[in-house]
This record gives structure tokens, C-alpha cells and sequence, in this order.
């Protein structure tokens, strides 16, 4: 079980009172996604090629119907200049004509989210049918009589892109009816179509083994097969199912053929079945490459149609229109041309400051309040530090560096206090501190992962939590876990629960609190003191932290992150908690909830931290006061030494979009953390007192920047003194990491670790928790401008400035979301979860960067001259690209990875062994990523910043293998090493700081044996690293000069666990749920 420290529990703002709920009520309704947020741009071009084009065909065959870019056009059928029937911000898609040619249906955000619509035929009256908010709708078709629409709805849940359920909806609205049932939230079902006579509704399904995600399938084993329900007796049958799939179904209108789409080796191939005989035959080979391995929430292949006389259908392949024969297979091209015209939002991008000499700790954690209220003691790196109440300095708790402090808890009379320490030698314990006398005990007896200890109200026992290890600390004397009490005098501990976390005692000390299950399924229970009569005391789904009283009569609770207080009724049975109970009266905390919720002693008054700000509330109180401040500085780490690096090939990216300098037999010059010359051997002095590193015949650039680095940051609890992931990155030249997925608490401790030098890694930034949209007891609601607002100031104040909008379903919370990092001056990555509709909105509503890669590729004139006007990003990691096979198993299959030194060194051996000794691979033609990649460098000629993300599929060793891939996409040397360093800098707002060597720039830098703009794999050659000018030894992390730290030592080389814990970290691991397996990703 991870584990899960005291109130671990994030909350953030929420309207309490009557009129508060009403103007949020007012604002959402008002939210127009058609109106222009910010100040924007109409971009205009004319183009005769498209992207990812639904079509239909009107039923006397003269129209077609397109969409492209969020507009829907008509065309002759003959070809010539499209008319635009639909036109701005709003995203129309997937337009299907009415049964008698009047109207057309489609699938459009304008009113928030996707939903069925439908309007006349010339592009007015649009009227909206399904009327969904969450479980959104698109795909429409028409049955025969031209009174109803059957679409797709869409459910996502957990680490889900979404699966589909078949719902018909009356053309004059209403909730709608279900067709068809999901198995799960993660096999998808969708592409309705329904025959001529309105009996069979024809649709796809992904039938392949097992519900997990996966960024990429076997496409040439089967995963979609086409299935037909039938109106009149409810019965489902299989049409076509085998090798390669089957997606797109589309029933002739004599009823007797169905065309289709399926895989054949490495293309995407139109094909037909006879339905009375069931003989298939392929068509045309000339389609683009269908979407089945990925999530295709809107379809594998675009929606096609047949003519009138069943002997031709029109579809969209290869960036055009075309009339296949049935029949030959002959395929003609329709050309066309269509005059696109979409306003596009300026991106979010601002410029964000690195620490100077000292900064203000954020993520101050594992609060406790005295119970007479005047001091407090929390977590803030590394340590537990004391500050009286209201105004003190703070000042530490203990003067032992050799260890991290967690988690304090007071007695009942504030004598004494409770902590757990932890250290990689020595792992974890619990200690006692008398703060009178300042003598303190251990209190544990063996090593081990402890959390949570409390005193009782007598201050005769203490109960604490044990749990398991994980990837970075190892899982030694992980076996002895659960709920367990100790007399506080010392002696034998009682098990009284064989899991759990966060326990607390009863009012009277009798028995018990605590929390089992995880996810949406958790519990409160209640034991005796030796484990008799267990009971369930609460149900809870989106709650994730509880806190009784002291007086037994409340619980303070939080739920997607708000706060709440009710009353703890004696009804022995269990009761169902959460915010919205009717059986209890439940009160909101305020306005700016936080975390680290706790009681005061009386009972009467609850405690929270935001950010780096302490707040209270008297539940008699109408609201909480203004909170204050913590008042922590610490000195960041500045090295002193000054280097001279002489005599290397210096790639210095210096105003790299006008050249590429590249200075031989080059110097730089480094004094304390800032560059300060650079230049040719001759033309630069070298300082007095500096020490020459000779780097002749080696290669200097800029430290890489990985935009997209899950590194190790999924988890709760104690962190390592020595990460393991992050020497890795650091060992193969990654100095800038940025997570846009991490759990708050986790990845915050130890960026503060690091900028204090308590921590040898790359710089760390993060968005932390992601802002969630699918269900889920960590998903971020948000229905308003102003809980956006609330969102992005609660992860402003623990050290964000960015945030990644996830799974968001409607598009005007993304924008929502959007407008707040606008206010706030944050920046947005968003990812549209392999979905190209949505990523196109994103882009023309300016986030800052689309995080993976666009599904689609080669991508065409419509989207990339739209996007090359506009300052969005796109990170495409190419590791785990969506739509085909990964770039992380070409690289797999290549190399030898099993005798890679570097990795043998930094990555835990066992883990290593397991995942490159045997390796999946393919052909050349089936690995997709170079496809993408291609697509990606038409963006980057464009001027589309293409930015590397290594995803932390091989710590250290990923960014590389996107470098390499860009280049396998066409991406000089030169030009891949800039996307992982000025640009990634750029993209970052951190390019004023780093991202090239030049004077007055922090001293970020990789020495790699070779030439790496002669040959791209020598990228990885790392010979040293320096980081904030501290210089290192890429072989073993040895300090060379400053402060002379040894190499560090990692759990495995000290002794393995008979059985290991997380260290599962590639290949493809995904997951983007704090709250889950911390080390997946």
C-alpha cells in the first residue's frame, strides 16, 4: 500500500454562502467558448489539402459535406471551391446529412462540450439535441426516418482515455436512450452508422484482451471488430472481426455491402464485405494511417460515405477527397479548395525566475498546531522546523543533518512531541522529543517505513501506521505492515489492523481510527486497542482525508480538494461522507482551503496550510482568517569555485533560430553558478585561482531541458537522500527536468531539496498534481472561471508555474483553466490524450505547449499554417507517441542496454535486466515515430517550437532517444540538440537563465566525448555534467571540486529485498494518477 502521511490531503477555494453559489452559477452560464477571452488574431489561407476530414455525402450524391478545422464545408461533388457553412471559435465536426438532405447533423463544443446538434442544410438554424455536460457525445447518425440521432457518449474514470457507450437521442432533444453497455472505462466502442432501413446500427469495438491503458496496441493482431445491434430483438452479432481490425463501418444504401477499414502490415486499407455471404475483399490501399492503436475517442478513420447507387464511396485519405470504385478499386481525386479562416489565442507564455541566493520554501507540509495554539511545527526541507505563533522566526526543531524529520504530532499536554526520521543507511523511525528538556528517544525497534504516530489523549500509547518501501527507497523491512500500538514508555507493539493509514485515537483512547481501501472505494474503520471489534465507521469516495475531533464529536474532512466540517453521530453502522449528505448538516471551511487539515485541541477551531501560509478557522467564525505566513528563508546552493573549460567544440546555442555557433578549441568560464566568458582559446582569459578542465576533443553544449520528465514523482511520504532518477538524469546531462504530472507534495520536497543542495539532481520544476478531469477522488471540478482561479492559486503557492490540464472534458473548463493562468501568469501544457480535435482546440486557444504528439501524421497545409501562427509548443514524446509503435521499443530493440555502463551504475539492476534482456520490436516501416517525428520537424520548419520530452521511460537515457528521433525524423544534429536545451529553455519562460552558454547564464553544461552534430548518438557520451556550477563526474556523480561529495550509494548496492517494490520504471509504465502506483508513469 503507498503510503499515506496525515493529512496528505490538498484542498483549495470554495464558495460557502448562498450568493457565492449563485454568481458561479450565473458565471458558468455565461461562459461563451465562442468569445474571445483574450486578445487574439483571425488567421486567413487557402488551402487544397486537409487533415483528418469527416465527410458525407448528400442522398441525391450531388454534396459533400466536410469538416475541417473546426468548420463544416460543402462542396460539389465533382469538386471545386468548398463553401463554409459553419464558422467561428466553436469546433464543428463530423457532419452527416439528414436521411431527406435538409438538414445536417454534427458534432460541436459551442455550447461548452461536444454534443449532438443539428442544422439546416445551408449552415443556419443550428439546434442543439443532447445536452450533456460531462459525459460528452459525438459521432452522429441519422436513422431512416429522420427522427432520430445515435452518437457516442463518452466515459472516462482513473487513468482513462474513454470508452464508449451507442445512446439515440430524439432530434427535438430530451436525456436520450442507451443502445449499447461499456465493459469498462478503457475499451472503446463507437462509429455508429445505421443501415438503410433502420434495423442494424453498425458500430466499432475494441474487443482485445484486457481494460489497462496502453499508449500503443497490436494493430496486426485484433483489436476493434465491427458489430451490428438489431432494433427489433436487441441482439448484437460480430460482421467482422480478424488480423489488422475493422473500424469505420459504413452499410450501402441497398443494404447488401458494409465498408470498412482494417490494418494490412503497414497500411490502412478499404475494404468491403458482401453481408448475406460474408465474403470480404480489400478495395483501395490508399487510405492514411488509421488511429486503431490509439485513443480515438471520435473514431479510428474519418467518417466516410457511399453514393447513391451503392457502387462508390467518397472518403478523405492522404490529405485529399477521393472516389473509390467499389468495384476496381479505381480511386479518383476530388480536388477542392476551401478558404479556412479561424482566430487563434495569444500562448501562455511568461518568464519565470530560478532562486537567487535564498528562497521561501512552498511546500511547507506535516503541519501540527500546539494545543495551546502558539506554536507550530512543520516540514520544509528536509527538516521539521518550530516558529511561535503568530510572528516567530522559525527555527529548526533539531540539529541533526544526517536525517529527514516528518510528520509531528503533540501530546495532549504539549509537552512532548512525536516525529519519524528517515535516512537511506538507517531507513525509517520513530523518535520522542521532550521539548522542555530537548532530549529525545527512539521509540521504533527496528528499521522501517513508519507514518502517522500519535499520542493518545493520556499520553500512554502511541499508534503509528507501518508500510511498504518503493522504487526509491527499496523495500527492506517492508513485511511487518498495518496499524499497530506501543505504550509510549516503550515495549512491545500490538497489531491491531493488517492495513490502514492515518490513524488517531478515539476521544476516549479505546480504540482506533483509521483508513483502509484506496481510490474511490475507501473506508474509515475503527479497531479495539488489540484489534477486537472492528467496525465501519464512514464510506468515502472522493473524501481522501479524515480528522476526528479530540472531543469525538466532529470529523473534519476533505473532498476534491475542499474542506468541510460535520458532526460524528454514534449509530453503529457505517455511514456514507461526503459533502453533499443530506443526512448530516456539513459545513465548507472557507474561502482558499488547503492542506494539512487538522483540529486544534479545543475542538472547536481547524488549522491548514496553503502554500507557505498558515491559516485557522473558529468553526463559530464565518470564515478563515487571512492566514500567516511561515516566514522560512533558506540559502540556496551556491557553489564558489570558478572552472575553465579549455579546449573543446563548444555548441553554445547562442540566438540559435539566426545561427549555429559553434566555437572550436573553445573556453568557457565559469565562476560560481554563472558562465562568465565564452570563446576561443586565446580570445578568453583564464581567471587567476581557476581549475582548467581539459575537454580537448570533446564536445560542450547546453545542459539538456526535459520538458516532459516523469521522474520518480509519483509518491507519498518520505523521500531518499540520494535519488536514484535523478542521478541518472543528471549522469546522462539532464539539468532541467520538468514534470508535468507529479504528486504535489512529492516532487515540491525535493525540488526545494535540490535548490538548497540538500539534493544532488537536475533542477526540478513541475505542475504537480495534474488538474484531473475524468472521475477520480484526486479530479480538479471545475465548472467556473472562479474554480479555476482557485485551482491555479492552490498549486501557485506550493511552487508551480504551470499546471496541465488533463481529461478536462468540456472545453470551456480548458479555457476556463486557460483564462486563470492568464490572470495568474501561469503557464498551461495540455494534453488531448491522443485525440486530434481536441488537441486542435487547444492550440487555438493558446496554451502554452500540447503535451505527446499529435495522433495524426504527416500532418497537411490546413493545421500546420494555422498553427505556425500561434506561439503553442508540442512536445510529441516520441517515446511513447500515440497512434503506433513507440519510439522507447526501437531504441529497446537496438541497443544493448543490459551493458550500458551508465545504467548499470544508476538504475537498480534487477528492474533493468527485466526490461532490456528481452525486447519487443518490429520492421522498420512499423515503428510510427519516425512518422510523427517527420510530422513534427514540417511543424518545426513553420516555426512551431517542437520541444523534448523524455517521459521517464528510461531515466536518463529517454530524452536521448527523443533526440535521436528527431533526427530520424529529419531533424539535423544541430537542430534536435536545440529542442533539447534554448528551446526547451523557451518554452519554459526559463531562457533568460539557461538553455545556452553564454556570459551571465547559470553554469548549466555537458561535456560528451565526440562530435554529436557529426553523429547524434554520441549525445549520450556524457564525460561530465555541471549544474549550477557544480561540476560532476558523468561516470559516478563524484563532485569534481566544491564540495567534493562521493559518489552516491543507492538502496539495491547496499542489499536487495526479497521482494522488490516499484522499480518498475519502463519500458511504458503510464500513469497520470498521483494517487495510484507512485512509481508508474
Amino acid at each position: 500500500m503507498t503510503p499515506r502521511p496525515l493529512a496528505l490531503a490538498l484542498g483549495l477555494a470554495l464558495a460557502c454562502t448562498l450568493p457565492a453559489q449563485a454568481a458561479d452559477k450565473d458565471e458558468k452560464a455565461k461562459w461563451d467558448v465562442q468569445k474571445a477571452h483574450a486578445k487574439g488574431k483571425t488567421v486567413r489561407f487557402s488551402t487544397d489539402e486537409g487533415t483528418w476530414l469527416d465527410l458525407d455525402l448528400s442522398p441525391d450524391g450531388r454534396r459533400i459535406v466536410f469538416s475541417m478545422l473546426g468548420d463544416i464545408y460543402e462542396l460539389p461533388v465533382a469538386g471545386g471551391q468548398a463553401k463554409r457553412l459553419t464558422s467561428g471559435p466553436a469546433w464543428d465536426i463530423q457532419p452527416r446529412f439528414s436521411p431527406d438532405g435538409t438538414e445536417v447533423a454534427f458534432t460541436s463544443d459551442r455550447g461548452g462540450g461536444n454534443n449532438l446538434w443539428r442544422m439546416k442544410a445551408d449552415g443556419s438554424g443550428a439546434t442543439q439535441v443532447s445536452k450533456e455536460d460531462f459525459r460528452l457525445l459525438n459521432s452522429p447518425s441519422w436513422t431512416p426516418d429522420g427522427q432520430y440521432l445515435i452518437g457516442r457518449k463518452h466515459f472516462t474514470s482513473g487513468r482513462s482515455l474513454g470508452a464508449g457507450e451507442l445512446w439515440m437521442f430524439h432530434r427535438d432533444g430530451g436525456s436520450g436512450l442507451q443502445l449499447t453497455e461499456r465493459k469498462n472505462d478503457q475499451q472503446d466502442l463507437g462509429e455508429p452508422a445505421v443501415s438503410a432501413d433502420g434495423r442494424y446500427v453498425y458500430y466499432s469495438e475494441d474487443i482485445s484482451p484486457g481494460g489497462m491503458f496502453q499508449y500503443n496496441r497490436n494493430v496486426h493482431g485484433t483489436i476493434y471488430a465491427i458489430k451490428r445491434l438489431d432494433r427489433e430483438t436487441g441482439e448484437t452479432e460480430t460482421v467482422v472481426a480478424g488480423a489488422g481490425g475493422a473500424v469505420r463501418p459504413q452499410p450501402s444504401p441497398d443494404g447488401k455491402q458494409l465498408a470498412f477499414v482494417k490494418r494490412v502490415r503497414d497500411k490502412s486499407v478499404l475494404h468491403v464485405i458482401d453481408l448475406d455471404s460474408g465474403f470480404v475483399r480489400p478495395v483501395w490501399d490508399g487510405l492514411s494511417h488509421d488511429q486503431q492503436e490509439a485513443w480515438a475517442i471520435f473514431g479510428p478513420y474519418p467518417g466516410f460515405d457511399w453514393t447513391p447507387d451503392s457502387k462508390a464511396v467518397v472518403l478523405w485519405a492522404q490529405g485529399k477527397l477521393w472516389q473509390v470504385d467499389m468495384a476496381s478499386g479505381k480511386a479518383s481525386n476530388i480536388p477542392f479548395t476551401a478558404q479556412v479562416e479561424q482566430s487563434v489565442l495569444p500562448a501562455l507564455r511568461f518568464e519565470q525566475d530560478i532562486e537567487g541566493d535564498s528562497f521561501a520554501p512552498k511546500m511547507i507540509r506535516d503541519v501540527a498546531t500546539s494545543p495551546d495554539g502558539k506554536t507550530l511545527v512543520f516540514h520544509a526541507v528536509g527538516q521539521l522546523w518550530t516558529k511561535s505563533l503568530p510572528n516567530g522566526q522559525p527555527r529548526r526543531l533539531t540539529n541533526d543533518d544526517s536525517r529527514f524529520e516528518y510528520q509531528p504530532s503533540f501530546s495532549r499536554d504539549g509537552r512532548k512531541l512525536l516525529f519519524t526520521t528517515w535516512s537511506d543507511e538507517a531507513m525509517g523511525a520513530i523518535h520522542e522529543l521532550d521539548l522542555a528538556s530537548g532530549q529525545s528517544r527512539k521509540l521504533s525497534t527496528e528499521p522501517g517505513f513508519y507514518y502517522g504516530p500519535r499520542y493518545s489523549p493520556d499520553g500512554s500509547r502511541v499508534v503509528y501506521s507501518r508500510q511498504g518501501g518503493g522504487g526509491l527507497t527499496g523495500s527492506l523491512w517492508s513485511g511487518s505492515r498495518g496499524i499497530f500500538v506501543m505504550p509510549a514508555a516503550g515495549g512491545e507493539a500490538i497489531e491491531i489492523a493488517g492495513n490502514g493509514a492515518d490513524p488517531q485515537f478515539s476521544a476516549d483512547g479505546e480504540r482506533v481510527y483509521f483508513l483502509t481501501g484506496g481510490g474511490l472505494e475507501k473506508k474509515l474503520m475503527s479497531a479495539g486497542l488489540h484489534g477486537e471489534q472492528p467496525r465501519e465507521v464512514f464510506s468515502l469516495k472522493y473524501v481522501d482525508h479524515v480528522a476526528i475531533s479530540p472531543d469525538g464529536k466532529s470529523v473534519a474532512f476533505t473532498e476534491l480538494f475542499n474542506g468541510y466540517v460535520a458532526p460524528l453521530p454514534a449509530t453503529g453502522g457505517s455511514i456514507e461522507l461526503n459533502k453533499d449528505t443530506k443526512a448530516l448538516p456539513v459545513t465548507a471551511l472557507g474561502t482558499d482551503m488547503g492542506s494539512y487539515l487538522h483540529w486544534g485541541a479545543d475542538s472547536k477551531s481547524v488549522h491548514w496550510m496553503v502554500g507557505d501560509r498558515y491559516h485557522s478557522r473558529a468553526l463559530a467564525a464565518g470564515k478563515a482568517d487571512a492566514g500567516v505566513p511561515v516566514g522560512l528563508r533558506i540559502d540556496s546552493d551556491q557553489p564558489d569555485d570558478s572552472f575553465a573549460l579549455v579546449g573543446g567544440r563548444v555548441v553554445t546555442m547562442r540566438d540559435a533560430d539566426n545561427r549555429q555557433e559553434v566555437i572550436e578549441d573553445g573556453v568557457v568560464v565559469v565562476r560560481g553558478n554563472r558562465i562568465v566568458a565564452v570563446g576561443k582559446r586565446g580570445d578568453v582569459a583564464i581567471p587567476a585561482g581557476a581549475r582548467a578542465v581539459d575537454v580537448a576533443g570533446k564536445t560542450v553544449f547546453p545542459g539538456i531541458v526535459d520538458v516532459h520528465a516523469h521522474a520518480a514523482h509519483f509518491g507519498q511520504g518520505v523521500v531518499p537522500q540520494n535519488n536514484w532518477a535523478y542521478a541518472a538524469n543528471l549522469a546522462f546531462g539532464i539539468t532541467t527536468m520538468h514534470d508535468p504530472s507529479a504528486t504535489t507534495e512529492f516532487v515540491f520536497s525535493q525540488s526545494e531539496l535540490v535548490k538548497a543542495g540538500k539534493m544532488v539532481g537536475p533542477r526540478v520544476f513541475s505542475t504537480g498534481t495534474i488538474l484531473y478531469g475524468a472521475d477520480g477522488d484526486f479530479k480538479a471540478e471545475v465548472d467556473s472561471l472562479d474554480d479555476a482561479r482557485s485551482h491555479l492559486r492552490r498549486m501557485q503557492a506550493n511552487g508551480a508555474f504551470s499546471v496541465k490540464s488533463y481529461n478536462q472534458p468540456r472545453r470551456d473548463q480548458r479555457q476556463q483553466i486557460n483564462q486563470a493562468a492568464r490572470e495568474l501568469g501561469m503557464l498551461v501544457v495540455e494534453e488531448g490524450g491522443s485525440t486530434f480535435q481536441h488537441n486542435m482546440t487547444m492550440m487555438v486557444d493558446g496554451v502554452t505547449g500540447i503535451e505527446h504528439n499529435i495522433p495524426v501524421a504527416p500532418l497537411y497545409r490546413d493545421v500546420v499554417e494555422l498553427w505556425r501562427h500561434t506561439q503553442v509548443g508540442n512536445t510529441p514524446t516520441l517515446v511513447v507517441n500515440y497512434g503506433g509503435l513507440n519510439g522507447e521499443y526501437y531504441w529497446y530493440a537496438k541497443d544493448n542496454l543490459w551493458e550500458n555502463e551508465r545504467l548499470n551504475r544508476f538504475f537498480p539492476k534487477g528492474s533493468l535486466d527485466e526490461n532490456t534482456i528481452r525486447r519487443q520490436g518490429g520492421p522498420e516501416w512499423d515503428y510510427y515515430h519516425v512518422e510523427v517525428a517527420k510530422a513534427a520537424k514540417v511543424l518545426r520548419d513553420a516555426g512551431v517550437p517542437i520541444l523534448v520530452g523524455g517521459h521517464g521511460q528510461m531515466q536518463g537515457l529517454a530524452p536521448h532517444w527523443e533526440i535521436w528521433s528527431l533526427n530520424q525524423g529529419g531533424f539535423t544534429p544541430f537542430e534536435a540538440l536545440r529542442a533539447a536545451t534554448i528551446d526547451g529553455a523557451g518554452y519554459l519562460g526559463l531562457d533568460a537563465e539557461i538553455g545556452s552558454i553564454e556570459t551571465g547564464k547559470r553554469a548549466d553544461l555537458v561535456v560528451v566525448d565526440g562530435n554529436p552534430l557529426e553523429d547524434i548518438r554520441r549525445s549520450d557520451d556524457t564525460a561530465m555534467v555541471m549544474v549550477n556550477g557544480r561540476l560532476f563526474n558523468a561516470a559516478d556523480l563524484s563532485e569534481i571540486g566544491g564540495k567534493q561529495r562521493p559518489a552516491p550509494e543507492f538502496f539495491w548496492q547496499r542489499g536487495g529485498a526479497g521482494v522488490p517494490t516499484g522499480v518498475h520504471y519502463g519500458p511504458t509504465v503510464p500513469c497520470h494518477c498521483p494517487k495510484s502506483d507512485p512509481h508508474g508513469h
